[in-house]
């Protein structure tokens, strides 16, 4: 790409709207243009407006230091200034619903990290790897917006990715019943420990929402595309439950599954290896080479050891073996904060950008 695209990121005070710009520092085809946030940050340079509110581990960006932050209410100003827009806003979710619907009217793309549209039945709800194929509701939902190139794609909760991809690879075996419990980092929740001490050596076995999330988001990406929208899928049925537990990054999950065909455990081991999709298949800058790795060893994954897998991109599986309930059993996980928030947007923003849905104005 000889000229980047010039992004906005709305909501950038906060910790996703952080990873975004960590992530998009030194991007080959998008640089951070605008920065938006609340009322209270606006009209303040980005590192006055953050304080000493930098959760990431790498330095802030000198780039964005100096950049005034703009009102995130001002939509047609923000818009102005550039290509296409993250979303990683701190609203209700009518108010979510709202702000990015008239961004998306100034006719400027807008790639959100939230939950409000993710069950608007025209917005496409996208891991590149595994249902890129939803994009192609876009130009319906341009039709009832009345854009010519304003649109809204979202990407899936951050709990899913240590599970979800596996099931994908395994759909060839037909799985129709899944148990999972997620064992989620308080980066989730937007904290630190030095935020959240309470966590400290704690389990809180209740996160508001996410199990109904962990249970149902899957089957939008397995859907399929009627007459303009996305039709969820009815199988495979999944139950969840979902743990806050004391780790900084990384989702794990502990899952359990029944097949239809009855696969052998090298099968489903090789299924992992071989699954790829759009994003390695074109070669996109923020996609893993290898997007599932298999662990041999009895004691992995590990957060410590497999959380910046493939840049915090890939997801690790493990412990795959017989049970006796279910046929099979495995542990996953995934960076929730990286392949479960910004970076999954930042891949949802290359393969629009990739199949053209996403261009200069």
């Amino acid at each position: 790409m000889e000229t980047k695209l010039k992004v906005g990121i709305l909501g950038a005070t906060g910790m996703v709207g952080q990873r975004f710009i960590s992530l998009l520092e030194n991007h080959p085809w998008f640089e951070v243009s605008v920065l938006a946030a609340s009322s209270r940050s606006a009209g303040k340079t980005y590192e006055e407006a953050v304080g000493g509110r930098w959760k990431m581990d790498t330095p802030m960006p000198e780039k964005v230091r100096k950049l005034t932050v703009m009102n995130v209410n001002e939509v047609e100003k923000v818009a102005a200034g550039v290509d296409f827009l993250f979303s990683a806003v701190d609203m209700t979710k009518d108010e979510i619903r709202a702000i990015e619907e008239a961004y998306a009217k100034t006719e400027t793309p807008v790639v959100s990290n939230n939950s409000a549209h993710r069950w608007t039945p025209d917005v496409p709800m996208v891991v590149p790897e595994i249902n890129a194929s939803h994009f192609d509701v876009i130009p319906f939902q341009k039709k009832r917006l009345g854009t010519s190139r304003g649109f809204i794609a979202v990407k899936p909760n951050c709990s899913i990715q240590a599970y979800a991809p596996a099931l994908t690879a395994w759909m060839q075996y037909e799985p129709y019943e899944v148990v999972a419990t997620t064992y989620q980092a308080i980066s989730g929740a937007g904290k630190t420990f030095k935020d959240w001490p309470e966590m400290v050596g704690n389990i809180i076995p209740y996160i508001g929402g996410e199990e109904e999330k962990s249970e149902k988001e899957p089957l939008r990406i397995w859907g399929r595309i009627e007459n303009g929208v996305i039709v969820p899928a009815e199988s495979p049925k999944i139950t969840c439950q979902c743990v806050r537990v004391p780790v900084l990054n990384g989702h794990t999950a502990a899952a359990f599954v029944k097949f239809r065909k009855k696969p052998s455990k090298e099968e489903l081991i090789a299924a992992l290896s071989d699954f790829r999709g759009l994003p390695q298949e074109r070669q996109l800058p923020s996609a893993p080479k290898q997007f599932i790795q298999y662990l041999e060893e009895d004691n992995r994954p590990q957060v410590r050891l497999d959380v910046d897998y493939e840049n915090g991109m890939g997801v690790s599986i493990g412990r795959l073996r017989e049970d006796t309930i279910y046929d099979y059993k495995f542990i996953g996980l995934a960076h929730n904060t990286v392949r479960g928030a910004a970076g999954g947007a930042v891949l949802c923003a290359e393969a629009l950008t990739e199949l053209g849905y996403i261009s200069a104005k």
